[in-house]
């Protein structure tokens, strides 16, 4: 099991701790906002279904799949000269690797379904996106209501909130940090090389080398 989902298992732990670790910093972070006003400390529980808690952890989701759904479509069309995350310069350097075996059954199904199939990884990231945007503007907006109501304020209504600069500051900084990192993985890769790596060429390979 380890040796065939070891990365899995591992990046989904990693996942779990940092996802308990915000909770808890943010726990107290919100307690001490709240002793601010006077108001009595939340229990961790309760604290978990606050907007101060959804508006933080699905702000950052959205932007991760984001980030991943607009690669794979970019990737699709577009090329740089020397990445090992480009696909070749030139088609007739790519190879289409299939393995031995049964093949998913959208594809054998055909029509309508292989096609869905053929886009499905785009698809569900985007899916995932809009989801988890969804939730952060609920979340976003619960947690600047209960801003308000704390500063003697009317809260915003959903839609005031949800075309304010507030909302989307949040957003935007997620969002342009994100393609930085793609960017960077992009162009590092046509000089530096990680031995062994799937997302590196081989070291011996020149810097003109598109692809893996």
């Amino acid at each position: 099991m380890w040796r065939r989902n070891g990365l899995s298992i591992v990046l989904f732990v990693l996942m779990a701790v940092f996802l308990v670790a915000q909770a808890l910093t943010g726990w107290q972070v919100h307690n001490e906002e709240l002793a601010q006003y006077g108001l009595p400390s939340l229990p961790f529980w309760s604290y978990l279904t606050t907007g101060h808690f959804s508006s933080a952890t699905f702000e950052n989701w959205e932007s991760e799949f984001l980030q991943m759904g607009m690669y794979v479509l970019l990737t699709v069309r577009l090329r740089q000269a020397g990445s090992a995350e480009s696909r070749p310069l030139d088609a007739a350097e790519e190879e289409s690797r299939v393995e031995p075996g049964t093949a998913p059954w959208p594809v054998r199904k055909g029509g309508v379904w292989k096609s869905l199939y053929g886009h499905s990884l785009a698809i569900v990231f985007f899916l995932l996106f809009f989801l988890s945007f969804s939730l952060h503007a609920v979340g976003s907006w619960r947690a600047k209501s209960q801003e308000n109501r704390l500063d003697g304020l009317l809260p915003p209504s959903f839609t005031d909130h949800l075309f304010s600069s507030d909302f989307w500051f949040e957003s935007m900084q997620n969002w342009q940090s994100e393609f930085l990192a793609v960017l960077a993985l992009v162009v590092l890769t046509i000089f530096l090389r990680q031995k062994d790596s799937p997302q590196s060429k081989a070291v011996e390979a020149p810097h003109s080398q598109t692809g893996d």
